[in-house]
């Protein structure tokens, strides 16, 4: 669908038979700036790093995708400019009157505002176009809540939807008060429907944090397990759509659901990956980031972010044909860094350009030139999850990385020595074992915290190259 601008008058398409089609329109209620606003206004300086430069038709394809993802008919999109953010409706009066042709004219159910309401807009803009709104943030809340399938991704998009919908109490009602106890006049007006629905719903929040903090309990100890086998954790992170769960199913040979689709997947998968020489490691794949993705999200699903967190190497997935690919980048850094994340911090990420199938020889080689320049903390590395192009040069940074953090040992052990072998087996990643007059000769490879241990304990010295 061809985004339009709305822009003295509103444009009302209509089907070949005269008749209004469709069920929901999208808005795109971008500030636009004026000429040398940026240098003498801080905020809109700001303003302008984080959301202008985004491409206006790739942020509104973006939230028509979002609206597709939830099975909604467009059956419009449009772009609507704005000077400046009005406290009580957002957009200017003129842009409201515009958008109620568009509303009457397509007998639309719901509007999309691809940006985030305070409760008071959207009341006034639901009573002004006689329809229901929803914000951003209320999209992404709905997109989550439909594809949470694990009991901890339902706790985790029920906290975050009830956090949102408890700023929307607003004084909207017309519920009666409710009286409860007392006599004559000690009883008192009572407790009104508001004051009812905001303690219903802090009672809730209370019991979901509560089950929210076992599940955190559940994962460290999950955590502790695999430390002590002991395999280390690559994380997958990226935008939403930029081939996360692709890439997870080419490295890990898995069939997690991959599809050209925002937020097709929400719930975390952990699968073995097997790297060149033999060595394994534990996978992650975590859901999608997103610009200006809901704070309440970020902060419900850090039990399951915390995967990231613990990730000896990160991998950041990026769509590197996107139009907007730039700015996803931007998005991402900005979520792991609020996640206590420096994405400029040492060498832990790897940048993955991905879907290089969809460019030319040339520009392929463009891209690879580009590759190279880049600073030694910030490398990428040029891959089709769909083809399974450079998923070999991938992999083989990766082991790099991992062995980057340990140390290779090599030690002798006699064979009666059972539990001393078991305890190497928990403790280190085992090389290399072979059996040669009662003793074992071994090669493990070990953490830096482990070390001194192995060392001392079985007389280990660093292995020759």
């Amino acid at each position: 669908m061809e985004p339009r601008e709305i822009e003295g008058g509103a444009d009302r398409p209509r089907s070949a038979g005269g008749k209004a089609t469709g069920r929901v329109i999208v808005i795109g209620p971008y500030l636009r700036m004026r000429r040398g606003d940026a240098e003498t206004q801080t905020d809109q300086h700001i303003l302008r790093d984080t959301h202008i430069l985004r491409d206006t038709e790739a942020r509104l394809e973006e939230a028509v995708g979002l609206a597709r993802a939830i099975d909604l008919t467009i059956a419009d999109a449009v772009i609507a400019p704005v000077s400046q953010i009005r406290p009580a409706t957002y957009l200017g009066k003129g842009k409201v009157e515009e958008i109620v042709g568009l509303v009457t004219g397509h007998d639309i159910e719901l509007v999309v505002m691809d940006c985030a309401l305070s409760p008071i807009q959207q009341r006034n803009l639901e009573k002004a176009w006689s329809t229901k709104v929803l914000d951003r943030t209320g999209l992404i809340l709905e997109i989550f809540g439909r594809r949470a399938k694990t009991k901890e991704g339902a706790l985790q998009v029920e906290l975050a939807h009830l956090n949102y919908q408890r700023s929307r109490l607003v004084r909207s009602w017309t519920h009666l008060e409710r009286q409860r106890g007392g006599f004559g006049f000690m009883g008192g007006p009572g407790e009104t429907q508001i004051e009812a629905d905001r303690r219903l719903i802090g009672e809730r929040i209370t019991r979901l944090e509560n089950e929210i903090k076992k599940v955190q309990a559940t994962r460290r100890l999950h955590r502790a397990g695999r430390q002590r086998v002991p395999y280390r954790v690559v994380a997958l992170v990226g935008y939403t759509n930029a081939g996360k769960s692709t890439l997870f199913n080419r490295l890990t040979r898995a069939e997690v659901q991959a599809a050209d689709m925002l937020f097709a997947t929400l719930d975390p998968t952990l699968r073995a990956l097997k790297l060149p020489h033999g060595g394994k490691a534990m996978l992650s794949d975590t859901v999608g980031f997103i610009s200006n993705l809901p704070t309440q999200l970020v902060a419900a699903f850090r039990a399951t972010l915390e995967e990231v967190l613990e990730a000896d190497v990160i991998l950041h997935v990026r769509d590197i044909s996107h139009m907007d690919t730039e700015a996803q980048q931007r998005d991402v850094d900005t979520v792991l860094r609020q996640l206590g994340i420096d994405p400029d911090a040492g060498q832990r990420i790897l940048e993955i350009w991905n879907k290089i199938d969809r460019f030319d020889a040339d520009d392929r080689e463009n891209l690879a030139n580009i590759a190279a320049r880049r600073p030694p903390e910030r490398p990428c590395f040029l891959v089709s999850a769909e083809t399974g192009e450079g998923i070999d040069d991938l992999l083989a940074a990766i082991e790099r990385r991992l062995a980057a953090t340990r140390t290779t040992l090599d030690l002798s052990i006699d064979a009666s020595d059972g539990a001393g072998i078991s305890w190497l087996h928990r403790n280190s990643e085992v090389l290399n074992k072979e059996l040669h007059d009662g003793r074992f000769d071994m090669t493990v490879r070990v953490d830096e915290t482990k070390r001194d241990i192995v060392v001392n304990r079985f007389d280990a010295v660093p292995h020759a190259v």
